[in-house]
């Protein structure tokens, strides 16, 4: 059994590879990471074992005709008018303000918002940096936006995905979940679908809970503005990048009933789930509850 377990967010599918041999792998790839982040606070802990909760493959079973990278490099100009509106609403929400000229977001010009809130957020980021910043960005909110609305309206999907989550739960008994970007919107719903489910810690990395197009699809739905803690739950810490535009606004606790909310600096990995791990805020939010 793993103490912690790790419920990933958006490209993280690997083409040919069974999903638990997937699972296998990327627990793999983030566990150096991890120890990176626990050095920074203690020199004696040791690493525990991860447990990766893989469910991209359920997300990629009807891909119409795209392929795999169309998907992965999807941008704004791959948008249809009601997703180009989600996007402008994403990024309004993000602190962008749409030119004059633009009678309504539906109308607004998504990348120029996109590139207005990266120089404001960038500082002196300028020629190829800069163009290859937005560029991330750009992909990340699509991709975000398409697996989330993958999840939430495909026939089933919903319970598939959350049934695989369970399983690895289930399995491991972790004291600690850590959930990163739509990882994070899915645990939510996992947890508050399965009460029955202990967790010590959940740990949600660059959030989109408070997106508006993501927050108007929770399962079970904010009241009043409002969600309510999964009840196994005992404590929940939120950690999001300053400058993470997937985690709109960074803080949760004006809408969730988050213990500790913390706002870090990623620098240019604002939103990588390794950056995430590596981060001294997650080690010492899941120290107590691993050594």
């Amino acid at each position: 059994m793993a103490p912690i377990v790790v419920v990933h967010g958006v490209f993280n599918y690997i083409r040919g590879m069974a999903p638990g041999d997937a699972a296998v792998r990327r627990a793999a790839d983030w566990g150096p990471s991890l120890a990176r982040g626990l050095s920074k606070v203690s020199a004696e802990v040791r690493t525990p074992e991860l447990a990766a909760a893989h469910y991209a493959d359920l997300l990629r079973l009807e891909l119409l005709e795209e392929s795999q990278s169309a998907r992965d490099t999807a941008g704004f100009d791959d948008l249809d008018e009601r997703e180009l509106q989600e996007v402008a609403e994403w990024l309004a929400a993000a602190g962008a303000v749409a030119p004059e000229d633009a009678q309504n977001l539906a109308l607004a010009p998504v990348k120029w918002m996109l590139g207005k809130l990266v120089d404001e957020r960038g500082g002196r980021l300028t020629g190829v940096l800069r163009e290859q910043t937005v560029g991330r960005l750009e992909r990340a909110v699509v991709a975000n936006l398409r697996e989330a609305e993958a999840y939430t309206t495909w026939p089933d999907r919903r319970r598939l995905v959350r049934e695989r989550i369970v399983g690895v739960i289930r399995r491991e008994a972790p004291t600690v979940v850590i959930a990163h970007s739509l990882g994070s919107y899915i645990t939510y719903e996992t947890l508050h679908a399965h009460p029955e489910l202990g967790v010590d810690l959940l740990v949600t990395l660059g959030s989109p809970l408070r997106v508006p197009s993501l927050a108007r699809r929770l399962d079970p739905s904010l009241r009043a503005g409002k969600g309510t803690r999964p009840a196994g739950v005992k404590r929940w810490v939120n950690i999001a990048d300053a400058g993470d535009l997937v985690a709109v606004p960074p803080g949760l606790s004006a809408v969730f009933p988050v213990d500790l909310d913390e706002i870090c600096d990623n620098g240019l990995g604002f939103h990588g789930l390794r950056t995430y791990l590596a981060n001294g805020l997650l080690a010492a939010a899941v120290l107590p509850y691993i050594s």
